[in-house]
């Protein structure tokens, strides 16, 4: 193993000097698709390791997870949590774990914990509590996608999901559109992979013909696919992303 993909223990402990008796927060990150364990650094095992305690969005999906990663870890030598929405209760045992001295890692479904996903509930009590919290690299599809969209990295903002409700959702899109051509930003949202291909008739009814619009779907897997082009050019052949894990970017020129 490389020293540079290797936890640096120094750091952590420098880090942690402010609660000698607290343990350490590890944020996790995760693969976007199975098929995809290169996108994982190496130093992520180290941290693994480390740790005593697991928080997860899905306990099952994550033991697999960390199986495929260190395939002599014994599951059942770790205390294992659900986030579920943080409620308090959930938030006491962490910070009570924390107390004990015990390492905790925190996993999500996909991609990077606390970023459009569960576990900053979790963080912003142990921020309180004065612990180290160590963020470690690994895929997050909102990066990704922006880098691969060419549209503006400098100014941009992450919306999260659009409302459910058809006149509710245009709204919204018009909205995002409206202020991108007035900050110059990129607008990024998600929707549920089942609704996707309504999202982006209601993309294209609602925005206008030089809008661009950047449809980033599999991102890391063997069937990534990032397309950007006006809202003109989409109208001529519109995609079938059905049930597919998507990320949608708009640039209103």
């Amino acid at each position: 193993m490389n020293t540079m993909d290797k936890v640096p223990e120094q750091q952590t402990e420098a880090l942690n000097t402010s609660n000698k008796a607290l343990g350490i927060v590890f944020l996790i990150p995760t693969v976007l698709h199975e098929d995809a364990p290169q996108t994982i650094p190496l130093y992520v095992l180290d941290a693994v390791k480390q740790c005593q305690v697991f928080f997860t969005e899905n306990e099952r999906t994550a033991r697999r997870y960390l199986k495929m990663l260190w395939r002599e870890m014994v599951i059942d030598d770790y205390k294992w949590f659900t986030i579920h929405k943080a409620e308090k209760e959930v938030q006491q045992l962490f910070i009570q774990l924390l107390k004990e001295g015990n390492n905790i890692g925190i996993i999500s479904e996909a991609g990077c914990p606390c970023i459009a996903d569960p576990g900053q509930l979790l963080v912003n009590a142990a921020q309180k509590k004065g612990a180290a919290i160590k963020p470690l690299v690994g895929p997050s599809s909102i990066l990704l996608a922006l880098m691969a969209s060419g549209m503006n990295g400098q100014q941009f903002q992450f919306f999260g999901y659009l409302p459910i409700d058809s006149d509710a959702r245009k709204t919204a899109i018009k909205d995002l559109e409206n202020e991108s051509a007035k900050k110059d930003c990129t607008q990024i949202f998600i929707e549920t992979p089942y609704r996707n291909n309504q999202l982006i008739k209601d993309i294209i009814q609602t925005c206008k013909p030089q809008t661009q619009l950047c449809i980033a779907v599999d991102i890391t897997s063997s069937a990534e696919n990032i397309v950007t082009k006006s809202i003109t050019d989409w109208k001529k052949k519109l995609p079938d992303i059905h049930k597919r894990p998507a990320i949608f970017l708009l640039y209103a020129l």
